[in-house]
């Protein structure tokens, strides 16, 4: 648990404390030094092998857990590991699993991962992590044999050109052509990995490079002179910054995954308190901000809560803290905030205007820029921004909650509501001693939605690719960098079982890691797709009710459960996470079960479908009509409206929200309405009128 607490006491330390453990290992990479004992090493000047080398080197680099599956030409490099009293091997169960599993390490730590496979298929089977890590922007180092020097291009047996093939997916990579280069390489890939933007760095190692005698010497330095990361961010770029954020009335921090690998979480809520500005974060930057800080508004984007993207929608300046502008944030980007100035903080200069114009950009690591801007405000004598902008963000956010006890969608199943178990997991967890990793699909959206994360490094997903299998395997390469820590993988029966196999491998490691299965027998999300959107044909996402997973479980010598009632799933969570040993919790939901609100495929992030909206009595608005109601019906064949009853309802809310799912009546602006109020300053309507709201009842009298 060393990471975690080093990460929770960074975030709190103050200047007379010194530097954190964590910031003194970045200065460290930044500068260009190994994390280990570099040069002074034991086994500096002695004749070995070149896979003796390569592990040394390893040792050198601080190293002491890898991950991986043998091969025959990565036998070498397996023999020479064998003799290692430093670095401990995880044994995966298959290639994917163990850059995962690395994937996991790195995540959670912030140092580099490493994984050694084969060539041929183990090679190819580790694509699928490397870019996995490449598109989220994760440190590692994986190390591939390969075929002799003299039979590369042959189309040996078991050869394949995974240069040519990860080269997309990479920050950088190397094909070893000799001993001589052997060290300087190893220490190259570990600066550039961990380094600027992190990335994966590919090492391919013919056999016979692997088999001959060198001598060992290990470099502490390196010499790059096309690869200088920029740090320091233009000081007249972070002026300009801070005029804008001055003088804007409604602005909004943007926190994207670049907070947490430039460990800058002291400095971004710093600033949001210095100014008083609210934040919203993407599924990289979860845990970046603490959940509890009032001015965090969580998740924003196709799934965020309907409240943040109104703030996203509405604000004259967005910060982009280490974001990137995702499509997944964005919506329709030419409808994206329309009223905002952008200020995009980013260490990738590519990233910059690549999907956004930014007014005033800024190329820099995210810690020490956010430190320019805090000291600049400071010299300015800034003051914080108008609290009516507050205000109204705050009664967004109770008018529009996740969740509400209340809806009638949950009133009369009996089923377990799937929100509710995740929130039931926070609850029971200590944000500071605990991981949560997540497989890819509707549960990973209800995770970022109702889990909160107090410390970053703390909750781990795939989010750039998507990439089902990632978050089991992810979990054990956690918990085994983090001993002390409970890790939980929230999966979905179909994610899960891309890499269920990894299961041996937590078990005869004697990993305690933790499954909670949100069960709902399909593909949720492509389900839930179809569902909105390709009228129920459920193509390929219904899965039959195999493999039971508690006998799963056994089988592999985990406990294992499975739950069907709501009030049985507190108790089930007590138990798995009191287990000494892994645990499988198998939570049957329905597969009717719908992750809102959400932002449809290509339309404007402010078009916001299945939000809850209290002020009609906590119902869903703007849900899609089901194939064959009237209101499907009717739009169907263009036949005429009649008349809403709830009109005006309509119009006080702007045109988007009705009481009664099934009103076939005519909509805000539609031929056949019959009101005439255009609200063109939501603002305006939205302070004026909302304090004259009256009660609105349903048809038995009951308040709604």
């Amino acid at each position: 648990m060393s990471d975690i607490n080093d990460t929770k006491a960074a975030a709190g330390a103050t200047a007379a404390e010194g530097k954190s453990a964590p910031q003194a290992r970045r200065n460290a990479a930044t500068q260009g030094a190994p994390r280990g004992a570099g040069s002074r090493t034991a086994k500096q000047g002695r004749a070995m092998l070149g896979a003796e080398a390569v592990i040394a080197s390893l040792e050198a680099e601080g190293v002491t857990t890898v991950f991986g599956y043998p091969g025959g030409q990565a036998i070498k490099l397996y023999d020479a590991l064998y003799d290692s009293d430093q670095i401990t091997h995880v044994l995966a169960r298959h290639e994917q699993g163990a850059v995962h599993m690395a994937d996991g390490y790195a995540r959670s730590t912030g140092r580099a991962g490493v994984a050694i496979v084969t060539s041929g298929p183990g090679a190819t089977n580790t694509v699928t992590g490397i870019a996995t890590a490449y598109m989220d922007s994760v440190p590692l180092v994986i190390i591939t044999g390969q075929v002799g020097r003299g039979v590369i291009g042959t189309d040996s047996f078991q050869e394949s050109d995974i240069v040519g093939i990860t080269m997309p997916v990479v920050k950088h990579s190397y094909l070893l052509q000799s001993t001589e280069e052997l060290t300087r390489t190893i220490r190259e890939a570990f600066h550039i990995a961990v380094t600027g933007r992190p990335g994966p760095v590919l090492i391919d190692i013919p056999s016979d490079v692997a088999g001959e005698t060198m001598v060992f010497e290990y470099p502490d330095t390196v010499n790059l002179p096309s690869y200088k990361p920029t740090y320091r961010g233009n000081a007249k770029q972070i002026r300009a910054a801070c005029r804008l954020l001055e003088e804007a009335e409604q602005p909004l921090l943007y926190v994207g995954g670049g907070v947490i690998a430039s460990e800058a979480t002291e400095e971004i809520v710093a600033l949001m308190d210095k100014m008083h500005i609210p934040a919203v974060a993407t599924l990289m930057g979860k845990g970046g901000v603490p959940a509890s800080h009032p001015l965090n508004l969580g998740p924003v984007g196709m799934h965020g809560a309907k409240y943040s993207n109104m703030a996203m929608t509405e604000a004259d300046l967005i910060i982009a803290a280490g974001a990137r502008f995702s499509d997944r944030v964005t919506g329709r980007v030419s409808e994206f905030a329309p009223n905002a100035k952008i200020v995009h903080i980013d260490i990738d200069p590519a990233e910059i205007g690549k999907i956004r114009d930014a007014d005033v950009p800024i190329v820099g690591d995210l810690k020490g820029v956010l430190s320019g801007m805090l000291e600049t405000l400071d010299k300015d004598g800034a003051v914080p921004c108008d609290d009516q902008w507050i205000a109204d963000i705050n009664a967004w956010r109770a008018r529009y909650p996740f969740y509400h006890p209340n809806m009638a969608e949950n009133e009369q199943t009996g089923e377990i509501v799937p929100e509710l178990v995740i929130a039931e997991l926070g609850r029971q967890l200590d944000p500071a001693t605990s991981i949560v990793t997540t497989e890819v699909g509707q549960h990973q959206m209800w995770a970022h939605q109702f889990l909160p994360r107090e410390f970053p490094r703390t909750f781990l997903s795939s989010g750039g690719l998507g990439t089902m299998g990632f978050g089991f395997p992810a979990a054990i390469g956690a918990a085994v960098a983090n001993p002390g820590a409970t890790v939980v993988c929230i999966a979905g029966d179909g994610s899960f079982q891309m890499n269920s196999q990894e299961m041996a491998t937590a078990a005869i490691n004697g990993v305690p890691v933790k499954v909670m299965i949100l069960d709902n027998r399909c593909l949720g999300m492509v389900h839930q797709w179809q569902k909105l959107f390709y009228d129920k044909r459920y193509s390929q996402t219904l899965l039959e009710p195999v493999p039971d997973f508690v006998k799963l479980a056994e089988a592999y010598g985990w406990e294992g459960e499975r739950v069907e009632a709501p009030g049985e799933v507190a108790a089930a969570i007590e138990r798995m996470l009191a287990a000494e040993g892994p645990y499988l919790l198998d939570v049957a939901i329905s597969p009717e079960q719908n992750v809102y609100p959400m932002v449809a495929p290509g339309a404007a992030l402010d078009n916001v479908m299945g939000a809850i909206d209290v002020a009609v009595g906590a119902v869903r608005t703007d849900v899609p009509a089901a194939p064959g109601s009237p209101r499907a019906q009717a739009a169907a064949s263009a036949a005429p409206v009649a008349a809403s009853p709830c009109a005006k309802l309509d119009a006080q809310f702007g045109g988007r929200w009705e009481i009664d799912p099934e009103d076939t009546g005519a909509r805000l602006g539609q031929d056949g309405s019959t009101v005439d109020v255009r609200p063109e300053d939501w603002k305006t309507l939205f302070r004026e009128a909302d304090a004259e709201m009256p009660a609105f009842s349903d048809e038995k009298g009951g308040a709604r």
